[in-house]
């Protein structure tokens, strides 16, 4: 019989998302800027966008700041495998194609699911202020590491959140 500091308690899987839009937050490695240069952050969107349009994922909004990004994602299998995708391939690019050594991202990442369009709202608003109130920028449109001015193309707003959501 184990005592109960022996026994060792695995997270949880998350398991198949059903489709489910969710709520993600990662970090980098020790929450260092990596994102500062131009290179790294145009590698991340290109990541993002490559997987995006493989349908890996549904991309709703984003936001990659200097030390941590934020997605509003609808995953086509699980989560993990999405985040996988994202993280694991950026990594991958950035060692092969920049050279980078060391260690890119924290293990793991946040996740909420989005249960309504009122949490909806509330996160893509969130995204779309990061920067500003990190003084990256004045308005959200400015900051090209964000859904709302980068210019990639974005997936519609989950219709399964309580109500047909209007776009923008």
């Amino acid at each position: 019989m184990a005592l109960a500091a022996e026994v060792i308690v695995a997270a949880p899987r998350r398991g198949n998302t059903g489709y489910s839009c969710y709520f993600i937050t990662a970090s980098t490695w020790q929450k260092r800027s990596l994102f500062q240069s131009d290179r790294m952050a145009r590698l991340f969107l290109e990541v993002l966008k490559h997987y995006r349009c493989e349908s890996r994922f549904l991309l709703h909004e984003f936001v990659l700041m200097p030390d941590h990004f934020h997605l509003l994602i609808t995953p086509t299998l699980t989560l993990e495998r999405a985040l996988q995708m994202i993280k694991g391939g950026f990594s991958f690019r950035a060692k092969k194609e920049l050279g980078f050594r060391g260690e890119i991202w924290q293990p793991s990442f946040y996740d909420r699911r989005v249960r309504d369009w009122r949490e909806y709202r509330v996160f893509r608003d969130y995204i779309r202020s990061n920067p500003v109130k990190k003084k990256l920028v004045l308005h959200c449109e400015e900051y090209i590491y964000c859904s709302a001015g980068a210019g990639i193309g974005l997936d519609d707003i989950p219709l399964d959140l309580g109500r047909i959501a209007p776009t923008g």
